[in-house]
């Protein structure tokens, strides 16, 4: 029974409080860039055992960055927002390059956007794991092609959780760095995947995106990041009033043997699960930012 009191040698003994915690916490991934746009990069990945925890914490779930729109200038996509457990912060996925040639203001994060930039010739992809963590929360973009003479325009992949984001070669874009699979919702998941890079032309091949929810690149609108796994949007293409896809938005678990009581108050701006599975309280928050009470 939960909270259940027991017997102890001198009469009952009370139920103990939690006082370490493992947690899951994946930021919202970046959008995906327009015009043959970048991939958006997968939002930051942070995981650990037996983190200490006391009296209250507070838990933000980060929301997936905007995809840019095929107008000119081109824009670059918007970085996804962070999620926070406690003293813990993953950074948001870095927002796919467009096709504009404009500066990657929003390409860096947890993982980086994919490169594209038509007004600058190749472009690296962005930085990820920005700012630095040990573990890394991310990795890098990778490069767009731009091949004038043979009018092939092709973006390059979102970074993912566990793999940078690869180049476009030849005449297929990048595809979206993979992502890192856990099992502490009570199955096991892969999150943060990076998104595909777009492409110009109908004849070329759009990037797919990284595993853990990383949309696909296209020639007209992409594909968005899966919700709650933090992926990265998918880089769109050349067709009129066609998008980058959106970030998807993150989570946050948290989780602790049935040993111990449950939680005593989760925050009303939260929106979350619980569940029990393999002798674990699984704590699962979706959406919000609010005090949680030990």
């Amino acid at each position: 029974m939960i909270g259940a009191i027991t017997a102890g040698l001198f009469g009952p003994v009370a139920p103990a409080i939690v006082s370490a915690v493992d947690y899951l916490v994946v930021a919202g991934g970046g959008g995906g860039g327009c015009r043959f746009g970048g991939g958006g990069g997968a939002g930051g990945y942070r995981t650990a055992t037996s983190f200490a925890v006391s009296g209250s914490f507070t838990v933000t779930v980060g929301a997936g960055g905007a995809g840019s729109a095929n107008t000119d200038p081109f824009p670059n996509a918007s970085r996804g927002s962070s999620s926070v457990f406690s003293s813990i912060t993953s950074t948001g996925g870095g927002g796919g390059n467009g096709g504009g040639g404009n500066t990657p203001t929003q390409g860096t994060g947890g993982s980086g956007g994919g490169g594209s930039n038509a007004g600058g010739g190749n472009t690296s992809g962005n930085a990820g794991n920005t700012p630095s963590t040990s573990p890394s929360q991310g990795n890098n973009g990778g490069a767009s092609k731009i091949d004038d003479a043979n009018a092939i325009y092709l973006g390059g992949g979102g970074g993912g959780a566990s793999a940078n984001g690869a180049a476009a070669s030849g005449t297929t874009a990048g595809a979206g760095g993979d992502g890192t699979s856990s099992s502490y919702s009570g199955s096991s998941v892969t999150y943060a995947g990076g998104g595909g890079g777009g492409i110009y032309f109908i004849a070329h091949t759009p990037g797919t995106g990284g595993s853990g929810g990383g949309g696909a690149g296209s020639q007209g609108s992409a594909t968005n990041g899966t919700t709650n796994l933090g992926g990265g949007g998918g880089g769109g293409g050349g067709v009129a009033a066609s998008t980058g896809g959106n970030g998807g938005s993150g989570i946050v678990i948290v989780r602790y043997p049935e040993t111990f009581l449950p939680l005593t108050s989760v925050g009303g701006g939260l929106t979350y699960t619980y569940t029990t599975s393999g002798g674990y309280r699984i704590y699962s928050f979706t959406a919000g930012t609010g005090t949680v009470t030990i």
